[in-house]
């Protein structure tokens, strides 16, 4: 028997493979490690020296934090090559768990822009590398047709939440109480327990992990690595001659990621190895690709223009203690373990009468939009002076949005995808989450604590905008899909 069998057939983790254990464990220190860092970071980059910050202007912080988001979702598609043609998902996921480590310790150790400069790379490509990774992994636990599958990932996402939520209370207090550089050397040692457990348990993963599925030809590795190396040597000097600077990084993602996106979809539209029907299902994907972006566009607001609100309107005391800016990225986390089983369980009773994927992607944007016009009725309260309580509302829209959009789009994107591109569909939904990532980066630049209204009403109302024009598009949408629901 293979050991692949033999991890199929383990039920030694409340019925599940014993490797589900090991890989809920390192997505948690991850999850903990990224959103601890990530609910510190935009501060961070704008406090003042004296307050122990790096004193940049607010809107580069913001669009640095911005940019960084939509790097790890662009790194995502970077690691899902790489484990599919060099090294196996296995190897690819414990050589990230690496590089976020030394990332993280980066950001701890080293002074100033220095440390943000390489922590900030090497966690958002060690974070990338370990997303795309982590789930494909879990997907090789269970034989096909295994009936503990949903369950076994419902379990993992469990692990990503709980993170996600203990990350910014742990390094938010520790920021408050101590120092920024506390903070990240928390999500360092995050980092370093989750890659002890995973190295411990490896064995219980089984060859199918290890398995690389399309390897490159050994004549076209060594291009392959030329390549990758001419390309961190072309980025670095353009660092260091400041054509890449933290004021233009968040316009610079932007680009490139759009370029990418367009080629994306030019080669597989193009290509002789798809059928008229699965070009046309293609097509159909480019309006809800255009929707995700704008959705996230929106969405990832919640570390950069959110963050800002947080600090500078929020009335954030209680009962005397003023809350540490990053706890408010602990409520999202918490809505989705409550509302997420609920929303999954509504669609399973609805069966055939639950709403098409279009217009879910129709709901989560206008969702998205409505909750940033529920800003505006706060508006001019002054500094500090915003309740708590409309905050955490406008937050329970927002994971209502995300439930509606997000899950549903890697799975269109694998349903719509033609038989020879199916990882570079579900690419295509990473680069629609790293553009509109780049983008939430792009759009704080123009926020302002001082003139609030132009800025949540714009915003708010183009994506509602969007949304109807989704809307209005769904008839011919669902004609391109050919019969996909």
């Amino acid at each position: 028997m293979s050991t692949s069998t033999e991890v199929q057939q383990d039920t030694r983790f409340f019925g599940h493979p014993r490797g589900l254990a090991n890989l809920f464990g390192v997505e948690m220190w991850e999850r903990f490690s990224y959103y601890g860092m990530l609910g510190i970071l935009p501060i961070y980059l704008y406090y003042k020296v004296d307050q122990g910050g790096l004193g940049l202007a607010q809107e580069s912080a913001l669009g640095i934090v911005g940019a960084y988001g939509g790097l790890v979702y662009l790194s995502a598609v970077i690691g899902a090559w790489v484990a599919d043609r060099l090294l196996g998902s296995e190897r690819t996921l414990f050589y990230s768990a690496v590089l976020i480590m030394i990332g993280h310790l980066s950001l701890a150790l080293l002074p100033g822009l220095t440390g943000i400069g390489v922590g900030l790379v090497c966690v958002a490509v060690g974070s990338g590398g370990l997303k795309s990774n982590a789930t494909a992994i879990v997907g090789t636990l269970y034989a096909d047709g295994d009936e503990r599958r949903d369950a076994g990932f419902t379990i993992f996402y469990m692990g990503v939440n709980l993170g996600g939520f203990v990350g910014p209370l742990l390094t938010g207090l520790a920021q408050s109480e101590v120092g920024f550089h506390l903070g990240f050397g928390l999500a360092a040692i995050g980092m370093a327990l989750g890659l002890i457990q995973y190295t411990l348990g490896r064995k219980n993963l089984g060859d199918k992990a290890r398995e690389i599925p399309n390897p490159l030809p050994s004549s076209q590795r060594a291009l392959a690595i030329g390549a990758a190396v001419l390309l961190v040597v072309a980025i670095a000097v353009l660092v260091m001659t400041g054509v890449v600077n933290p004021g233009n990084l968040a316009d610079v993602v932007v680009v490139v990621v759009g370029v990418i996106s367009v080629i994306y979809f030019l080669v597989i539209l193009t290509s002789r190895k798809i059928t008229s029907d699965e070009r046309s299902r293609v097509f159909s994907f480019i309006p809800m690709f255009i929707a995700s972006a704008v959705f996230f566009s929106l969405y990832q607001q919640q570390f950069t223009v959110v963050a800002a609100y947080t600090d500078q309107r929020l009335n954030r005391n209680l009962f005397g203690w003023e809350l540490p800016v990053p706890w408010v990225n602990s409520i999202n986390p918490v809505f989705i373990i409550v509302f997420a089983p609920l929303l999954a369980a509504l669609w399973t009773k609805l069966g055939e009468r639950q709403p098409s994927t279009p217009m879910k992607f129709v709901l989560g944007t206008v969702l998205m939009g409505a909750a940033f016009l529920l800003f505006l009725p706060m508006v001019g309260s002054g500094q500090n002076a915003s309740p708590m309580l409309a905050l955490v509302g406008i937050l329970f829209v927002f994971t209502i949005a995300e439930l509606c959009l997000s899950p549903v789009g890697l799975s269109l994107s694998t349903k719509l995808a033609p038989a020879a591109f199916r990882t570079q569909m579900v690419a295509l939904n990473f680069l629609s989450i790293s553009f509109g990532t780049a983008m939430s980066g792009k759009l704080a630049e123009y926020y302002s604590v001082d003139d609030e209204a132009p800025y949540f009403s714009t915003v708010g109302g183009v994506a509602i905008g969007v949304g109807v024009l989704l809307f209005l598009g769904i008839p011919f949408i669902r004609k391109l899909m050919k019969g996909v629901h």
